[in-house]
């Protein structure tokens, strides 16, 4: 009787189960963490993230357990300076991406707990102001001042 109950219970909870799957309309695309010397304290994740749904969605907090705190950052031109400062959200479009790299929108990593180290992997966990969440991982690549280098796929 018991496996009987079970086995309803899985046919009527299947449809909600691919229902949810469907929906995750958000997806990274080439994320990657940078590596840190050894007495660097913090750290930054850049990534492509797009957005297939027709819903702009927001990003407004990010967590990963290698810093004591992460924070969304942009870069803005101050005068002849360009100043990095926290920001509450990242809007990614609907049916369109948003791309976090150096200079521009990235995910700060403040107070790391050890060396960003190049081939090990950062787990990176993103909020969205509906409530859902996301995790992803960020390779750990050495990247030249400011720019990526190229980097091989797996």
């Amino acid at each position: 009787m018991k496996l009987k109950t079970l086995l309803i219970a899985s046919l009527a909870l299947a449809p909600l189960a691919a229902f949810a799957q469907s929906t995750n309309t958000i997806k990274e695309v080439n994320a990657y963490a940078r590596a840190t010397p050894p007495n660097a304290s913090n750290s930054a994740v850049f990534t492509e993230i797009v957005n297939s749904g027709n819903k702009d969605r927001y990003i407004v907090s990010a967590h990963t357990t290698v810093a004591k705190k992460t924070e969304l950052h942009n870069v803005f031109k101050n005068g002849d300076t360009l100043k990095m400062r926290q920001i509450e959200q990242i809007k990614v479009p609907a049916n369109g991406k948003v791309t976090l790299k150096p200079g521009s929108l990235h995910i700060m990593l403040l107070d790391l707990k050890k060396p960003l180290v190049p081939g090990e992997k950062v787990s990176v966990t993103l909020t969205f102001a509906n409530g859902d969440t996301q995790t992803f991982i960020a390779p750990i690549e050495k990247v030249a001042a400011g720019m990526k280098m190229a980097h091989k796929h797996h």
